[in-house]
């Protein structure tokens, strides 16, 4: 789905600093995506109302709630976003896109029934609290889950301006609507939220119904079982609970979490730091996100076009080796990009805090994740690539292992008391994208072989 890469190649070859910083600034909200763009519009609600006066209760409420539906609408949708992407993705490839309206209403249709059941039994067995409160939960848990289906298409339309304009309205409104009804207290702020996400989903539905008419109201083609890769399925899965897992156990450890509002717990010794240090991905995946969808698609393109084309070894040898260039070139960027913005932050830890308004004890826990989300930052880099060249068996093995790694070193740490809390998570992404980082070398060193070899026989 290479729609944002022929804008961005555009934008580039303009070789002026008004193209180039539309290009990075696309790159950086389509690259972080609405869940730390929410982490964004979180902290600056939150900031100003806490200079407001507003009872920090309820802001602590308001911010755990926001969270429980992040997580929770990523971890139900996660087995579809995936899947769905493939669907979309071949065809386009087959030159049907006709068909992807009528699907895109069909997974909506899935994914609203899913949400609305399973958030409604929750609230009526472990929520007693405001109608309006529920209303607004629920509201904005299918909302979220919508948004995480839309969002599929968001690297496909070529309309970048429009899909930018849609997010800074989107947000712009849930942190207006926020302040605007916080009068209203816990149920006021989670209202404004609402409403900007509920718009959000609305501006990118109108972009993409624009971008991909169709013949049909409903299909649900992409559930036919040939459309069905329990890979995938279980590759976005295991990578969305590994997230989550670390943040889930200390929510429920007796020791470090705390209940906020109604079920929902939390734990603020872990939480804080690791949120703020998430919004230091956004640099790097900005140039991540450049590189990937200008030069390494162009190669990986290239070298799969030698190949249909009957291009002989030499030339199928030669572009495989520019494609693995591209591919240490994005890394090295990346990690150059992400690594002086880490570096700035540490140096900057107790400031840093002092501005969010964070105790300076959280400044050790700050540095550990700030350190730890540069090996996640590689993670999603090295699994973006194994799915450029449809490894799906060795993204879920490496997603398998970060669930995993994850849950049990978190464990660990959390048993060994304060001074390792933290470990378990660096550990986890530092274990899983040294991994995957040495599985794609192997992959990338293998290509020719793997793409010629392991092709199912058609006598």
């Amino acid at each position: 789905m290479a729609g944002i890469g022929f804008e961005l190649r555009r934008l580039l070859h303009k070789n002026s600093i008004s193209g180039r910083s539309q290009a990075y600034a696309f790159a950086a909200i389509i690259g972080s995506g609405p869940w730390v763009l929410s982490i964004v519009a979180i902290f600056a609600i939150s900031l100003i109302n806490i200079r407001q006066n507003v009872p920090s209760k309820f802001i602590d409420q308001f911010q755990v709630s926001i969270t429980y539906l992040m997580a929770l609408s990523l971890i139900l949708t996660s087995p579809l976003q995936l899947m769905f992407t493939r669907f979309v993705a071949d065809r386009l490839f087959e030159r049907r896109p006709r068909l992807i309206l009528a699907n895109l209403f069909g997974a909506l249709m899935v994914t609203f029934l899913s949400a609305g059941l399973l958030g409604t039994i929750a609230l009526a067995l472990w929520f007693d609290g405001s109608l309006l409160y529920r209303q607004c939960m629920l509201t904005g848990f299918v909302t979220l889950c919508g948004i995480w289906v839309l969002v599929i298409f968001a690297s496909a339309i070529k309309a970048y301006q429009q899909i930018l304009l849609a997010f800074l309205m989107g947000y712009g409104i849930t942190v207006g609507a926020s302040l605007g009804l916080r009068d209203f207290g816990l149920a006021g702020l989670l209202l404004g939220f609402v409403v900007g996400q509920v718009c959000l989903f609305f501006a990118l539905l109108v972009l993409v119904v624009r971008q991909y008419p169709g013949d049909l109201m409903v299909s649900f083609d992409f559930l036919r079982r040939d459309q069905i890769y329990p890979s995938l399925i279980f590759t976005g899965l295991f990578y969305n609970a590994g997230v989550w897992a670390d943040k889930l156990l200390f929510w429920t450890d007796s020791f470090t979490g705390v209940n906020v509002v109604g079920p929902l717990r939390a734990s603020p010794i872990y939480d804080l730091p690791i949120f703020l240090s998430y919004l230091s991905l956004i640099p790097g995946m900005a140039v991540f996100l450049l590189r990937i969808e200008t030069d390494f698609s162009e190669k990986c393109e290239k070298f799969y076009q030698t190949i249909t084309r009957g291009g002989t070894l030499a030339q199928v040898m030669a572009a495989k080796k520019d494609l693995a260039e591209a591919v240490r070139l994005g890394m090295l960027a990346m990690l150059k990009v992400q690594g002086a913005t880490t570096f700035i932050l540490l140096m900057m830890g107790d400031e840093l805090l002092m501005w969010f308004g964070i105790a300076p004890t959280y400044r050790a826990l700050l540095s550990i994740d700030l350190v730890a989300v540069v090996m996640q930052l590689l993670l999603l880099a090295v699994l973006n690539v194994l799915f450029y060249l449809d490894q799906r068996q060795a993204a879920l093995g490496l997603c398998l292992l970060f669930f995993v790694s994850n849950m049990l070193f978190s464990w660990l740490s959390l048993h060994l008391g304060p001074d390792f809390f933290g470990y378990g998570f660096a550990f986890a992404v530092l274990l899983t994208g040294s991994f995957g980082l040495v599985s794609l070398l192997r992959k990338l060193d293998q290509l020719e072989y793997e793409t010629f070899m392991l092709q199912p026989v058609i006598f």
